[in-house]
């Protein structure tokens, strides 16, 4: 859509990204109606956010009567598509949308989607920050094309701000990079100019039911892609690599080993990073110079040399970025050490995959804190690799008694296995069990809605408790 002048648009959830929908739909002269299940006064903040619009406040509930009258219903991303008002809005051929899809439609720019279960978010941020210092090589280097170099970088998506928010001081000439995820891919009808599957592991089966559901919820990215894009897929990943045949582009990909001949992406092999194209062989770093830890991050890393590569980055800002690059907050951040133990904040890690691919980058003697909500999802594979790694168990959250039978079914931890009755309670458990020489590491391989509004608060709250420790 081209035109939204009194186009009459309901949109639910009154979050970042539905505050920022609202407020760009209304500025272009959309009748606007958010609702939300929470009551007024819980929705104080948003309200004054949008009091310069003109935007109708529905609250305390979906009511099936919002639909009357509407030409488009757009989702925020943590609203599940099994909503009766949603059921009912497919029934009647209401249109779906949301803020990501509405973005792709009026960007005048090229863009970058990356999605995938685990690493997008880091791989994102690295990706803006090559970017980022792509733009200060054009601003020293006039004879760079503007193709290769845009003129300025915008990064959000699933991450920050919507891009929403900036489309309308967008040019032809900017660049365009977003997290994706699969709740925000269930609607969309467009696909990025690269289009990046990291990889494809099980989450969000309590919102997507099935792994088939959820990795074509993942496909999506690629499917309105033309032979003129590029899409990049995880080659160390059997979901993400599964989806080599609907690649109608460039395929490119990354990998910890090295690439058979017939491929083209970055890969680890000896000791170094590389990038290959079209025979043409680059050496890009040793790994030793990648400031991040485990495996997952230098496949991150690989990820994002790739991306930019498709998009003409640099090779100097490339390297530039991964040399400085420290890391996402939540994400395997350390936080302090206090008598020889070390603590790290993975609060990010909201599925047993992800947790898993933490434990192995440390050789280290673990203290694991695991728990928060559970996403229907499998923890045998994780309480096997505890029985054989980690040293102490201490589980939190909702789902913090099938984690204790299944870890102790598997044989448990190798010294202890703690459950504790509150977050900040598990801080304490886990401060009491470490010694010197160990590493307590926050991943809790479950969502944090049981007791905080997203695993960013209860990173914090982890932080605040870690650094009151004496």
């Amino acid at each position: 859509m081209t035109n939204w002048t009194n186009t009459r648009v309901l949109i639910l959830g009154a979050a970042r990204q539905g505050i920022a929908l609202a407020r760009w739909l209304s500025r272009h002269g959309s009748r606007v109606t958010l609702s939300d299940s929470r009551s007024m006064e819980q929705l104080a903040s948003a309200r004054d956010s949008l009091a310069d619009v003109d935007v109708t406040w529905a609250v305390g509930g979906h009511p099936l009567e919002l639909l009357d009258s509407v030409d488009m219903l757009c989702l925020s991303g943590g609203v599940p598509l099994t909503l009766p008002i949603v059921q009912e809005a497919v029934r009647c051929g209401i249109p779906l949308s949301n803020d990501t899809q509405i973005f792709m439609e009026v960007a005048p720019c090229k863009t970058i989607g990356i999605t995938g279960s685990a690493g997008k978010t880091t791989t994102t941020t690295l990706v803006g920050e090559m970017a980022k210092r792509n733009v200060e090589v054009r601003s020293q280097n006039a004879e760079y094309s503007a193709f290769s170099i845009p003129h300025s970088v915008f990064i959000g998506g699933n991450i920050g701000d919507p891009l929403i928010n900036y489309v309308d001081e967008m040019t032809a000439d900017d660049l365009a990079i977003l997290e994706i995820s699969s709740f925000q891919l269930e609607q969309m009808t467009i696909s990025p100019n690269i289009a990046a599957i990291l990889n494809i592991t099980p989450n969000h089966l309590d919102r997507h039911g099935t792994m088939e559901a959820y990795t074509a919820a993942k496909s999506r990215i690629l499917e309105f892609q033309t032979g003129k894009d590029t899409a990049i897929l995880g080659r160390d990943d059997k979901g993400a690599w599964s989806l080599r045949n609907q690649v109608k582009g460039k395929l490119l990909t990354f990998s910890l080993k090295k690439l058979t001949d017939d491929l083209d992406g970055a890969y680890f092999h000896d000791g170094l990073l590389n990038l290959r194209e079209n025979k043409a062989y680059v050496p890009l770093m040793p790994r030793d110079k990648v400031q991040l830890r485990g495996d997952h991050n230098v496949t991150n890393v690989l990820a994002a040399f790739t991306i930019g590569h498709a998009a003409g980055f640099k090779l100097d800002a490339m390297l530039e970025a991964v040399e400085e690059f420290r890391g996402v907050p939540h994400r395997l951040e350390l936080v302090r050490e206090l008598r020889g133990v070390r603590w790290y904040n993975n609060s990010i890690a909201t599925a047993p995959e992800r947790t898993i691919a933490v434990i192995h980058a440390f050789d280290e003697p673990i203290v694991l804190m695991l728990g928060g909500r559970d996403k229907n999802l499998p923890w045998d594979e994780i309480s096997q690799l505890i029985h054989q790694r980690v040293d102490h168990v201490v589980v939190f959250g909702e789902a913090a008694e099938l984690i204790q039978k299944t870890v102790s079914a598997a044989g448990g931890a190798r010294k202890s296995l703690k459950r504790a009755a509150s977050f900040k309670e598990a801080v304490t458990l886990a401060a009491e069990v470490a010694s010197a020489g160990d590493v307590v590491l926050l991943s809790p391989g479950g969502t944090s809605y049981d007791e905080f509004k997203d695993f960013e608060e209860r990173g914090e709250a982890f932080r605040k408790w870690v650094q009151e420790l004496s």
